[in-house]
């Protein structure tokens, strides 16, 4: 083969790859969440730019699911380029950032560049933030490898000083207002934010083409943040939201948070309060301590899963046989399909808990501390995952944790235990029961009012 052939061969093979990647990534669009109320003064905040720099995105998503926005208006995307989010890459396709002055129409992200770019030059936008996580602590003079001009983490970024704009347009007196507020409450010291100014039009050819220099060309005030990636996740997002949050008060945006802002509260939030339901709420799945595999998991027959998650970074993607929940960039369980048909069923579940008699709707998690008794029902049989009972139907009797088998649960710690209900052959519904003594499993309690461009989800 001679040279010339040789690389025909090579560009085929690349765009064969690149194709089917391709065509595997269809189902990850971004979300655009639209939060208070609406308005001309909107913020417009955007994470997962980068999918390899998760407190950004994991602080755009917070921002859409513990916070009420009690004036003002604020749009979010937090999984801007999802499914770079999912492979743990800066991009699969290639730098996202790196889009915004040129784009091929062929370019797998030009979808998702176009629509950014029309929620940026939206009248109601008059501020855009791209949070992101930098590489080390900028510092403005050089101290070591860590702590120099080149880094980016712990800064608030800026393309110029000041822009001609009837909003917003001081931009250095902002960032330098952010830095104050997130300096006044720091970690540790080590941790200071600065400002870092790109001085994009005097010839950075490189931040000419990112999403903030667009916003800027056409008038609209932006800004980066980043957090540095040395530092947990968890420290990642408490500074971005420190950020977001004096963002919010400079375009005086209030707000109201579910949660103590501190790096111990945050860390548990994104640790545990995290769920997603499955066919109309008949099924919910609390994933903070979710096993790594469920087995014969209800699927309808036609393999469509229909999902509601708890955040916007939370996804299910199939492949093959079986079904993978992700969040973010980390992959929480994969489900093997029983392939059911699904029947509707509206009536409640009589169970007794501890003795004490009470109705539940389907897709309920109840706490038990001894022991539960599902109430018999008309034409519904009743299943418990991991009880050996001589009767099909295991309604009318008193489970407690030990006639159970651990390797049934649901979640590591083998507390969660599956309820399953049918009418006939048909799966009608589920209930979890949960004998940790030292928890109160539930749902959760995130802000519902949101906006959503797209609420469906489905495979």
């Amino acid at each position: 083969m001679n040279l010339g052939m040789l690389r025909l061969f090579k560009i085929f093979i690349l765009f064969f790859l690149l194709e089917n990647l391709y065509a595997s990534s269809q189902s990850f669009d971004f979300d655009l969440i639209k939060k208070g109320k609406q308005d001309n003064n909107t913020l417009l905040v955007v994470g997962g730019i980068q999918g390899d720099e998760p407190g950004g995105f994991m602080a755009a998503s917070l921002i859409t699911t513990h916070y009420r926005i009690k004036k003002g208006s604020i749009w979010v995307v937090p999984n801007l380029n999802f499914y770079s989010i999912i492979k743990r890459s800066r991009g699969p396709f290639g730098d996202m950032n790196r889009k915004f002055a040129q784009i091929s129409e062929d370019d797998p992200d030009y979808n998702s560049i176009q629509r950014i770019k029309k929620y940026i030059t939206s009248n109601e936008v008059k501020l855009v933030l791209n949070l992101h996580d930098g590489s080390g602590f900028f510092r403005s003079e050089y101290k070591d490898n860590m702590h120099a001009p080149s880094k980016w983490g712990q800064s608030s970024v800026i393309d110029q000083e000041l822009l001609n704009v009837d909003s917003y347009g001081n931009l250095g007196e902002i960032a330098q207002k952010v830095c104050e507020h997130v300096n006044s409450k720091l970690i540790d010291p080590k941790h200071a934010y600065s400002i870092k100014n790109t001085k994009t039009r005097l010839g950075d050819k490189e931040m000419e083409k990112t999403l903030t220099y667009f916003a800027i060309n056409n008038g609209k005030a932006a800004f980066g943040n980043e957090a540095s990636k040395n530092l947990p996740l968890h420290e990642r997002t408490y500074y971005h939201l420190l950020a977001l949050e004096k963002y919010m008060d400079i375009m005086g945006i209030e707000y109201e948070r579910h949660f103590e802002l501190n790096p111990f509260t945050i860390k548990n939030v994104i640790d545990n309060d995290i769920y997603m339901s499955f066919y109309d709420d008949k099924i919910q799945l609390p994933l903070s301590q979710i096993r790594s595999v469920l087995r014969y998991f209800p699927i309808k027959k036609d393999g469509t899963l229909e999902f509601s998650p708890s955040s916007p970074l939370l996804t299910v993607i199939k492949k093959d046989d079986v079904y993978a929940i992700h969040y973010g960039n980390r992959r929480l369980a994969l489900l093997t399909p029983d392939y059911l048909e699904l029947e509707k069923v509206e009536k409640d579940i009589g169970i007794t808990i501890d003795g004490k008699k009470s109705s539940i709707p389907l897709g309920s998690i109840v706490n038990v501390h001894d022991n539960f008794k599902i109430e018999p029902m008309e034409d519904i049989r009743v299943n418990i995952i991991g009880f050996v009972h001589e009767k099909v139907d295991e309604a009318g009797v008193n489970v407690n944790k030990n006639k159970i088998g651990k390797r049934f649960s649901i979640d590591k710690n083998g507390n969660i235990f599956r309820v399953e209900f049918y009418k006939k052959n048909k799966f009608a519904g589920m209930v979890l029961v949960n004998f940790d003594k030292n928890s109160n499993t539930r749902v959760s309690s995130f802000d519902n009012s949101n906006s959503k461009e797209d609420s469906t989800n489905s495979l």
